[in-house]
């Protein structure tokens, strides 16, 4: 292992935001907030990792004021007044232990099936009333349910930033409604929303042009996209550089300060002839910093079990890897997921060179807020 993490643990400051160090905890939903209201337990979690060093936190999805907003039990809210308390209370956990926190804004779209808390009448709303390609889901959005969504998401954003937030994070990836509307197969709109790739950005733009408007210009604002979607792995927004560049362009001119690149393993080049990840491209070609994510510090691949060892996979998937393309500033930041989902000190065990006593993550650990 490189003995050389000073990438890791370098300040990264933007505008407002100082960070101790470029590590987040990446947003992981956990089913531990009964009636959306984030509890002590969700208090202390937080608290945790931030108290091991952890730079940002970045919460779970949190649901937006929206009727089909939800679409999991137990998941957080981001609006009403106890919801709202009980982030306050992990707001001001996470500061008073020296770490940065934003919210994950979220609308789960078609994902959200019927018999779903907290009103089980209510269909999910989607572009096209598709959960996938041809496979129909829940209701197609007026223009009317369009510009309630966009609403939310802008209270939202003024609520975070009213309780002490330090950014926010809008969720846009993994097949959820803004992603459903960047991924052609599920938007098959013929209206200003549909059609060309300017016309599928053009809900999500006028979301990030809201947010803007209600937190001003000094709020960091940061989009979580994907490649991938739950619904298919293999699913591509982009398929070139050329591409990717005009997919990112109108969301730094409505208002993005950072791009979250979700990937499943950060390693993987995203375009042939570069072994730069979707990270390192998205930082190029913006101009604006980005948070790479995938696998850091895990010892098995949760979907295929590929890693041969606990060695083998800290070394490529946790560190050396890592290390050397912050070097190289192909993304500013890393997000970590299960591995902090596991361990909430594994941020100071990587640092003070305790990989032997570092926690493996175990699915059963979702079962625990840790």
């Amino acid at each position: 292992m490189s003995m050389n993490l000073g990438p890791l643990f370098e300040p990264f400051e933007m505008g407002n935001l100082k960070l101790r160090n470029r590590v987040a905890m990446a947003p992981m939903t956990r089913n531990f907030s009964p009636k959306g209201i984030p509890g002590d337990n969700v208090v202390d979690y937080y608290r945790r990792r931030a108290e091991a060093g952890v730079g940002l936190i970045i919460t779970e999805g949190t649901t937006v004021n929206h009727p089909a907003a939800n679409g999991y039990p137990n998941v957080p809210a981001f609006h009403g007044e106890a919801a709202l308390a009980g982030w306050k209370k992990v707001v001001d956990a996470v500061h008073e232990a020296g770490g940065a926190i934003f919210p994950q804004l979220w609308h789960v779209g078609a994902v959200r099936k019927e018999g779903t808390e907290p009103d089980p009448s209510v269909p999910g709303y989607s572009p096209s009333g598709l959960f996938a390609p041809g496979k129909p889901s829940g209701k197609a959005m007026s223009k009317e349910d369009i510009r309630d969504v966009i609403k939310a998401f802008g209270d939202a954003a003024e609520d975070a930033k009213a309780i002490g937030f330090d950014g926010v994070e809008i969720h846009g990836a993994h097949g959820y409604l803004l992603d459903q509307f960047l991924w052609e197969g599920t938007n098959q709109r013929d209206d200003e929303y549909g059609g060309s790739p300017e016309n599928r950005l053009r809900f999500v733009v006028e979301i990030i042009e809201e947010v803007r408007r209600r937190v001003g210009p000094e709020f960091p604002v940061m989009l979580r996209f994907s490649q991938w979607k739950q619904q298919d792995y293999e699913a591509r927004l982009v398929n070139t550089p050329e591409e990717l560049e005009r997919f990112l362009k109108p969301l730094v001119e409505a208002g993005v300060d950072i791009f979250h690149a979700s990937t499943r393993r950060f390693w993987e080049p995203e375009f042939e002839g570069s072994s730069l990840n979707l990270a390192g491209w998205t930082q190029k070609l913006s101009g604006k910093p980005a948070m790479s994510v995938g696998s850091v510090g895990l010892t098995e691949d949760f979907i295929s079990g590929t890693f041969a060892s606990k060695q083998e996979s800290v070394e490529k998937a946790g560190i050396d890897e890592l290390v050397e393309r912050m070097q190289k500033r192909e993304f500013e930041l890393i997000a970590v997921g299960r591995a902090l989902l596991q361990d909430p000190e594994w941020l100071l065990k990587v640092k003070e060179g305790r990989l032997e006593e570092v926690r493996a993550f175990a699915r059963k650990s979702l079962e625990t807020l840790y």
